[in-house]
């Protein structure tokens, strides 16, 4: 075995080492700008969003039909968890643990105010990273819920059929003025003065009209 003298850093390693040092520290405050931006970004996105899905469309989702109904409040119960988590991650990104680092990862460090820096600035990254793409979830669910409340299919209106001294009348009401019932029909809308009326039931569906 055969021992080699170790070699001695020079000038140039010294300017390398320090150039290396520096490369991992003073981005803390460039992360911290990115994470508050991205924040506020997140809450006015949410907030378009929620208002331009209560002023256009559909709002209820108890007129959508049974399994629509439902998919439509899963997707928003994993939108407000994704905003959530996504807003928690842009918050420690933006702001730091409330924890801080354990002293333990900077014992033995030779520069611990540097290592610190760089620790933290590792962590408020990969924060940044995870938050943006939560972000981009809920934004992305937040969407789909608002599509399927106003274009999923609404539940059938009840139907029914009006016996009249002409005939059956069956279809879903649309209103009721004067003693004049409307019936949205297969064949367009249809009159119904209730005087005339002889009986009234319900009905799933309306097939051909009996005379």
């Amino acid at each position: 075995m055969t021992l080699v003298p170790a070699s001695i850093s020079g000038p140039q390693d010294r300017r390398r080492a320090k150039a290396l040092r520096r490369l991992g520290t003073g981005k803390l405050p460039t992360v911290r700008a990115m994470a508050l931006a991205w924040r506020n970004g997140l809450g006015a996105v949410l907030a378009a969003l929620i208002g331009f899905g209560l002023i256009k469309g559909r709002t209820d989702v108890g007129d959508l039909a049974s399994p629509y109904a439902a998919a439509v409040g899963a997707l928003l119960v994993l939108s407000i968890l994704a905003g959530g988590t996504a807003a928690a991650l842009l918050l420690r990104a933006a702001h730091g643990s409330p924890h801080g680092l354990p002293m333990s990862d900077l014992v033995d460090s030779p520069d611990p105010e540097a290592d610190a820096e760089r620790l933290e600035t590792e962590a408020s990254l990969d924060a940044l990273r995870r938050g943006r793409w939560m972000a981009a979830a809920c934004a992305v669910l937040l969407i789909s819920a608002v599509g399927l409340t106003w274009y999923g299919p609404g539940k059938d209106a009840t139907r029914i059929v009006v016996l009249t001294p002409q005939g059956e009348r069956c279809g879903s009401v649309q209103r009721l003025e004067q003693g004049v019932l409307t019936l949205k029909t297969n064949s367009g809308e249809v009159a119904v003065r209730m005087a005339e009326a002889i009986g009234i039931r319900t009905a799933d569906s309306c097939g051909p009209a009996k005379p």
